[in-house]
């Protein structure tokens, strides 16, 4: 994980303008949410696993499933999920739960950030500052 500095840092919205502005621009809300917080994800690069601009938010004012929630943006950052090639040899094999883990169990779940993705991790910033400020 690299965190990247940012302007948007502190910044309050409500979360529906926040997901108004970010989601045509290619962002996704992360898996990782909660009702007090969550993130937005642009997936830079998926080889070998996946690499991801996160933009994570708390709540500040109601839950995030709840109408006109408020959250507040924390610090961004570039998260790698590193990927064993091949089938995962821990995968379950239940008739149910093969259907959903039929993939690698990542290797690294923070792992090394290369460094040209972090001159495109700041650069996807600072399209997001000027859209958000």
């Amino acid at each position: 994980m690299i965190e990247i500095p940012s302007r948007i840092e502190g910044q309050r919205m409500l979360l529906s303008k926040l997901e108004e502005k970010l989601k045509p621009m290619g962002y996704t809300i992360g898996g990782n949410w909660d009702y007090d917080h969550g993130s937005f994800d642009y997936k830079i690069s998926d080889k070998d696993g996946y690499l991801f601009l996160r933009i994570p938010f708390d709540a500040i004012e109601g839950e995030l499933d709840s109408d006109g929630c408020r959250v507040e943006i924390t610090r961004p950052f570039l998260l790698a999920h590193v990927y064993e090639k091949g089938l995962d040899d821990h995968a379950h094999t239940s008739n149910t739960s093969a259907l959903f883990n039929q993939f690698s169990e990542p290797v690294e779940k923070d792992g090394d950030v290369p460094t040209q993705y972090v001159e495109i991790g700041q650069s996807l910033l600072k399209e997001v500052e000027a859209s958000l400020l």
